[in-house]
């Protein structure tokens, strides 16, 4: 199976464009360029979305996805997609009672927290479906409620198609979402939105926007807890968006602005954000392995500790990160051990995300011998090495 190296050598040979040449229109060095296309170095995400924007291509096209997580997929994403292509259409179904949505749509949100983002697709359909009923059926402040739920729920639609790589249903239903948002009860909803699209366009390469978007909604947040998460929750994405640009000073100020406030809030899961202390340091890390120092991502990275109650996808997309900083420093068992851990914390996520499979061909080429234990990943991630 071709990597993403394989992958970016050939669509840079289909576009006419020698190395440097990719080199300079993605502004990454010459010489990680050449490392990434021939396999020494893993493609950082940020090099993907980078290199792909030059090549005018989208990154799924660079890393093969979506993938399989070992189960179907094609009869729930189907659902989904018919919904999407319905649009403000949506065919509506009986609502019952409100609070009865609101629990369902919380136990869909739950789904994705523990990772199981497959069965959270597959609720979703219906779910929104009788939320459109319940938007049609009430008014006044029951209404505006319902569509608070409704644009919750396509936001959520819209992560559960990025985290198992359908980028094409994540534009639907932020577009959805977008539209909804200035009718709810929750004003917050609007940023939040917003804030989901800033994601999706750094994931294209497009920071420019994508820092437009995440400054208004930083500018735009109330002086009210609430209002601080969905601040330090934009400066974790522009810290993000920042160190994709390969801005380290940048990325920095944003990481300590969100310490700030996590500082204040303390860990907490409204609006889904998984805000608090621990989220800061796992990006802090994810910065450092971006734009800044790999082996300090790795070392400091290996110390992080957490309790119980931790959300498991973000833990486990700590690990990923730090698989292929101890990768990029040379050390490929202790990325295969950094690997195995985020297995252990979110299978499905870790089946499903480009960097796994992406880390693993680094380590399969650094390694002079398959071992049993490498080979056994690769069976499992449903890849070869």
């Amino acid at each position: 199976m071709a990597n993403v190296g394989q992958r970016i050598a050939a669509e840079r040979k289909i576009a006419g464009l020698g190395q440097r040449q990719l080199a300079q229109r993605s502004n990454y060095s010459l010489s990680m360029i050449k490392a990434v296309e021939q396999g020494r170095e893993p493609a950082s995400p940020g090099l993907t979305s980078a290199v792909a924007k030059a090549l005018r291509i989208s990154p799924d096209q660079l890393t093969g996805a979506p993938y399989d997580d070992g189960k179907p997929l094609s009869d729930a994403v189907n659902a989904l997609s018919v919904l999407l292509a319905e649009g403000r259409y949506a065919r509506a179904v009986d609502p019952g009672p409100l609070s009865q949505i609101e629990a369902d749509l919380e136990a869909a949100q739950q789904l994705y927290r523990n990772d199981r983002t497959r069965q959270t697709i597959e609720v979703l359909p219906d779910l929104i479906r009788r939320i459109h009923g319940a938007v049609r059926e009430l008014s006044g402040v029951e209404k505006a409620r319902a569509y608070t739920l409704l644009t919750s729920a396509y936001v959520l639609a819209e992560w559960s198609a990025r985290r198992t790589g359908h980028l094409m249903l994540a534009l639907p239903a932020l577009d959805l979402a977008d539209g909804y948002a200035p009718l709810a009860s929750d004003s917050n909803y609007g940023a939040f939105s917003a804030l989901a699209r800033a994601r999706l366009l750094t994931h294209y390469g497009e920071s420019e926007i994508a820092g437009q978007l995440i400054t208004s909604a930083i500018d735009g947040a109330a002086n009210t807890r609430e209002g601080m998460v969905i601040a330090g929750y934009s400066h974790l994405a522009g810290a993000i968006n920042e160190a994709r640009k390969l801005n380290y000073p940048n990325a920095i100020d944003h990481i300590q602005a969100a310490r700030d406030l996590a500082n204040q809030t303390g860990e907490t899961d409204i609006y889904m954000t998984a805000f608090g202390p621990l989220n800061v340091d796992i990006h802090a890390h994810a910065i450092e392995l971006e734009s800044g120092d790999p082996n300090k991502a790795a070392l400091d990275g290996a110390k992080l500790t957490h309790g119980p109650d931790a959300p498991p996808t973000r833990i486990a997309h700590h690990w990923q990160d730090n698989a292929r900083a101890w990768l990029m420093s040379g050390k490929p068992d202790k990325a295969l051990v950094a690997l195995n851990k985020a297995r252990v914390a979110a299978p499905q996520q870790t089946r499903l995300h480009p960097s796994v499979r992406e880390t693993l061909h680094g380590i399969a080429a650094a390694e002079k011998r398959r071992t049993e234990t490498l080979a056994g990943f690769a069976s499992w991630l449903g890849t070869s090495i």
